[in-house]
This record gives C-alpha cells, structure tokens and sequence, in this order.
C-alpha cells in the first residue's frame, strides 16, 4: 500500500480545517496510508533574518523526511496540473513512500529545494498553510476517486 506523508510546519488552528482534514483522512483509508508530520514553525517578526529562520526550519524538516521517500514540495512556482493529470501523478506510486512537504509562511530553504524530486503547485496564488493541507487532501482523495472512476469528480 502507498503511503503518503504530509510534512509539514504549523497546526491546523481552527476547529473547522481539523475537521475537514478528518474527513478526508477517513475517505483516504481504503486508498493509502496518509501520516501528518507537523513541525514546530519558528517565530519571526519584521526585524528576523528570513533566510536563517528558513534554515532552522530545514533542519527540522531534513531530520523528519521518512527514509526512502520520493519527495515533493508545494511551492507557488511548481508545475501545475489539471485534476485528470494530478490523478495520474499520485496514483503511479502503488506502494512505497510518497512524501509531500509544505513550508512555512516564508517558504521554503533552498537546502529542501534541492533534494527534492518535484515541485507541485495548485495555483500561483497564496494560501494559508492550513487550507493547503485540506486542498491537498481533497485532491489527493479526487485523484484516486478519478483513477478508480467513481462519481466524486464528476
């Protein structure tokens, strides 16, 4: 069975976005196993050094990827795919570790950015990283919804 891990920095805050995430988790059972992986985001404010709290958050990301994992991050300048075509991508892995990263507000540090296999994004538009996580997953459920063909995506 696939399993797909979602790393990714920060907790869902809203009571709303954690119950959306729960749906899908229990939707996605029968498909793959799905691991959450939240990491501590690090503070900043106006007068921090982006690129070192960037470099601090890598690290936490580095120690916490699954070994022997096909990475993908979210990135807004990442490819982009239509449903149809992010169906095919996710459901290609039959078995293995699928491991898919969503930075923290300030992105990503290059250091992640360069052992990663591909770059993903679902708009150039921004988006908090707690939508993210439940857009993900609702495309994630609709891709193995379309490779099976069922109604959901119709």
């Amino acid at each position: 069975m696939l399993h797909i891990n979602i790393l990714t920095l920060g907790k869902l805050k809203e009571e709303y976005w954690s119950n959306a995430e729960k749906e899908y988790l229990k939707r996605l059972q029968i498909f793959a196993k799905i691991n959450i992986i939240e990491l501590k985001e690090e503070k900043f404010d106006d007068k921090s050094n982006h690129e070192i709290i960037k470099q601090k958050e890598a690290e936490k990301i580095l120690k916490a990827i699954p070994k022997d994992s096909h990475l993908i991050i979210l990135d807004k300048d990442g490819k982009q795919f239509s449903s149809e075509e992010f169906s095919q991508k996710i459901t290609m892995w039959q078995s293995g570790n699928l491991t898919i990263i969503i930075g923290g507000p300030l992105g990503l540090h290059e250091s992640i950015k360069n052992i990663t296999k591909e770059v993903w994004s679902f708009s150039k538009l921004t988006f908090t990283h707690q939508m993210i996580r439940v857009i993900l997953l609702e495309q994630i459920y609709r891709g193995f919804m379309i490779s099976k063909n069922r109604k959901y995506h119709y």
